[in-house]
């Protein structure tokens, strides 16, 4: 098993770096590659735009892609465990809609002021951070998980209503916008931005790896966690909180990237075959890098014809689902 785990992490890592590559080397603007080589290492490239599409395109594009794809699927593991629901995933609490309304309210009613991409970030950090806040009272004061994901739900579903109604009396430019910050995107982190979007990021990463030990426990359920004096409430506190705060950095920064944080957990799962958080929350985060940047190279794949992020990712995440669902639901019936 060892051996195994120490030759999945060798093939995981070389794929980050051969996918992260790709995505440096390859887009919809053909460079050769020996002109990638040179403005990598600093050396004066050819055309001054290959230099502008290397270092402040595609090197944040892949950062971003690598980073928001970790914190998703991270997000989307932790929920699944304390929530004990294999389709729980970072929208599911409301965070998500949170910022896409708050997204909205800035992009279909901006007034005389064009919106720009500062005040969409904080248009959607505000929008999410507001959800955050909500959550994190109730969690305070119930003592279920499911009714607690249920207000999640209620409040995410609260939130999408009023995007409706914005998007029924807005004008027809402003829904453009709208819609296409909706599709998803890893190219709006400029290197400007990066040292704030990766230092959240890499926070809250860092945070969920120091709770494996109580994540574990948690499996076992929350009356023998209790039993082993694992402070529950506390512990949901500081799981929402993690997973608010990552959702809500890479949702204003990245658009609603769907499918990542649901689908990547089970991938890892069924890789690596343990529910043990120690091994499972690192190779997460791993898988959860490695969807991100080949989806990320697939919206360009199709020569100049970017495709929206938001059609690539359903491709590989719904099968897998499908997968799951259905797999469960066979068990079930040889168990009987």
């Amino acid at each position: 098993m060892r051996a195994y785990l120490s030759l999945y992490w060798q093939v995981g890592i070389a794929a980050v770096i051969g996918l992260f590559l790709c995505n440096i080397f390859f887009g919809s603007v053909s460079i050769p590659a020996a002109a990638v080589m040179d403005i990598l290492f600093g050396r004066d490239a050819e055309r001054t735009a290959w230099t502008a599409i290397i270092l402040q395109s595609r090197l944040p594009q892949a950062l971003t892609a690598l980073l928001a794809g970790a914190a998703l699927a991270v997000s989307g593991l932790l929920l699944q465990t304390l929530f004990r629901n294999p389709l729980a995933g970072p929208d599911i609490l409301g965070v998500s809609n949170g910022a896409n309304l708050g997204v909205a309210i800035v992009m279909l009613y901006a007034g005389a002021w064009a919106p720009t991409g500062f005040s969409v970030v904080a248009a959607a950090l505000a929008g999410a951070m507001t959800v955050l806040g909500v959550i994190l009272y109730f969690s305070s004061k119930l003592k279920s998980n499911i009714l607690l994901l249920i207000i999640g739900m209620m409040t995410g579903y609260l939130a999408s209503s009023v995007i409706s109604l914005l998007n029924a009396l807005a004008a027809s430019d402003s829904i453009r916008s709208y819609v296409l910050w909706g599709l998803g995107s890893f190219s709006s982190v400029s290197m400007a931005q990066m040292p704030v979007f990766a230092g959240v990021v890499v926070a809250g990463l860092i945070a969920a790896l120091i709770l494996v030990k109580p994540l574990n426990i948690l499996l076992l359920g929350e009356y023998y966690a209790s039993g082993l004096g694992v402070n529950i409430k506390r512990l949901r506190l500081v799981i929402l909180l993690i997973v608010g705060l990552l959702t809500a950095m890479v949702t204003a920064c990245c658009g609603p990237v769907s499918f990542i944080g649901l689908a990547v957990p089970h991938i890892a799962r069924l890789l690596i075959g343990t529910a043990n958080q120690q091994r499972l929350l690192p190779a997460t985060l791993l898988m959860g890098a490695i969807v991100a940047l080949l989806c990320n190279a697939l919206t360009t794949a199709f020569g100049r014809n970017i495709v929206p992020l938001n059609a690539i990712t359903p491709l590989l995440g719904a099968p897998v689902i499908i997968y799951i669902i259905a797999r469960k639901r066979i068990n079930r019936t040889l168990a009987h």
